[in-house]
């Protein structure tokens, strides 16, 4: 089977096939990365900031031709690929604006010295391993910052979205980075490990699965290598009291099958008060039983495909091991006949230690809500995943609320919002979601070379 390749999800038809990369085709790219370098990182930050900005009009202008590619290649609805494309201009937009500034020198206290400062400097070429389920998105975070600092970028793509791919490396060209300064390599598993012991590749950045992460993680650590990984998550949506339930539920819907499901940060284990529970339950149904499934190209469309059939089948197997188990289906839960790779927006209530759905991720549009009788309790099980990527708290009090949050083992607490994305916020998780932060200054603190220059008084 070809690696690279656009599999339509919505008809499960191969359109396209592109050629994998081979261990001397990454020799090249490595090189050519390597070369780029040298020029890239004497590019003064102005020069590098007015680049970015250009890689964020040409977002704007080719808006509709890059929402396309994501949509045939992966299943996502046209507004809301149109919606990726905004948040990904945005991205790049905001470290062309910010960007010197942030790499300005941060002055010390002398400490007996006539000057001490930290200088911010890049470290060098960059391993990107991104997925495909935010096509752009994904690689703004990574690449955008890191250009800034004037590191040069390797970008292994999924393999579904070879043509996404493609896309931003010209659109990169197009901005005037330097050859070499952005390089895309369609390179299988092999290769990419070749690119992780390189010694001329100084660290890797990937956002994936925690299988993806720990084989990454276990390359970078042989190869003495900085990674940044950015997992799965399992994140609560703990609903404390409402006098709006509908309105709740309404964003919890929302949230939940937005991307048909799947999105690393929306919320999988809603945990609503006992008092405001069937409630609760009855308005998210009929929410997302409204959603409009069908073919993501169409404008109707709310909700397209699963990104393959493979993705589709493991997701019906832990939903069927949960209703084996006695889980309730209040709607969906059942794939229908036909092509594509679709699954119905699902709701599951009285889920239980045995089910696979209790403490696995389900990656699809599949929400699972737990009667809350203490918060303490619900605090306890929000804590005992293995993620802890994000969370959120909803109540009309929101000191209360916010109070309930900070207990959250994860990297990024709400309170009455969930997974809200700004170029300006810092971006990660910790325990099994991962480590390092992505966005926002932290960004541009990962793959950096904290450099401190101490000027002593003369003798």
């Amino acid at each position: 089977m070809v690696n690279y390749r656009t599999e339509n999800p919505t008809t499960g038809e191969v359109e396209q096939v592109f050629d994998d990369l081979d261990k001397a085709g990454m020799d090249d790219a490595i090189g050519r990365a390597e070369s780029a370098y040298e020029t890239w990182r004497s590019t003064s930050p102005q020069d590098r900031a007015a680049i970015l900005a250009k890689v964020a009009q040409l977002y704007g202008e080719r808006a509709e031709e890059l929402a396309a590619a994501a949509t045939k290649e992966m299943g996502k609805p046209t507004k809301e690929a149109l919606g990726e494309v905004q948040l990904s201009a945005m991205i790049y937009q905001w470290y062309a604006d910010n960007g010197p500034g942030l790499l300005a020198d941060e002055e010390l206290p002398a400490q007996g010295a006539q000057r001490s400062v930290v200088r911010k400097e890049p470290i060098g070429v960059l391993l990107g391993v991104m997925p495909w389920n935010f096509p752009y998105y994904q690689v703004a975070r990574f690449a955008a910052p890191n250009l800034m600092l004037g590191n040069t970028i390797l970008l292994k793509h999924a393999e579904i979205c070879a043509a996404s791919a493609l896309l931003m490396e010209q659109i990169f060209t197009e901005a005037g980075l330097p050859k070499g300064a952005y390089v895309n390599v369609f390179a299988p598993h092999d290769v990419i490990a070749q690119a992780i012991a390189d010694p001329r590749v100084q660290g890797v950045s990937l956002t994936g699965s925690e299988r993806a992460g720990t084989a990454v993680a276990k390359l970078a650590g042989e190869n003495l290598k900085k990674a940044v990984l950015e997992l799965g998550g399992s994140d609560p949506f703990i609903v404390l009291d409402a006098a709006d339930v509908a309105g709740v539920a309404k964003a919890a819907a929302r949230g939940r099958m937005m991307n048909s499901g799947q999105a690393c940060n929306s919320p999988k284990r809603m945990f609503v008060a006992d008092a405001i529970y069937d409630q609760f339950v009855d308005e998210l149904t009929a929410q997302v039983e409204k959603l409009t499934t069908g073919d993501p190209a169409d404008a109707a469309t709310r909700m397209g495909p699963m990104s393959s059939v493979t993705a589709r089948d493991t997701l019906a197997e832990q939903v069927q091991d949960a209703i084996d188990k006695g889980a309730t289906v209040r709607t969906g839960g059942k794939v229908a006949d036909g092509p594509g790779a679709f699954y119905p927006p699902t709701v599951l209530t009285d889920i239980t230690p045995e089910m696979r759905a209790w403490s696995e991720e389900l990656f699809g549009p599949v929400a699972m809500v737990y009667r809350m009788t203490d918060v303490d309790e619900a605090i306890k099980q929000a804590n005992e995943s293995a993620y802890g990527l994000s969370g959120s708290v909803w109540s009309d009090d929101p000191e209360k609320a916010a109070e309930v949050a900070d207990r959250l083992d994860v990297g990024m607490a709400y309170v009455n919002e969930h997974g809200t994305t700004l170029p300006g916020l810092p971006f990660g998780g910790v325990k099994n979601s991962g480590f390092g932060r992505e966005l926002a200054a932290d960004g541009m603190g990962e793959f950096v070379n904290r450099k401190l220059i101490r000027v002593a008084k003369s003798k």
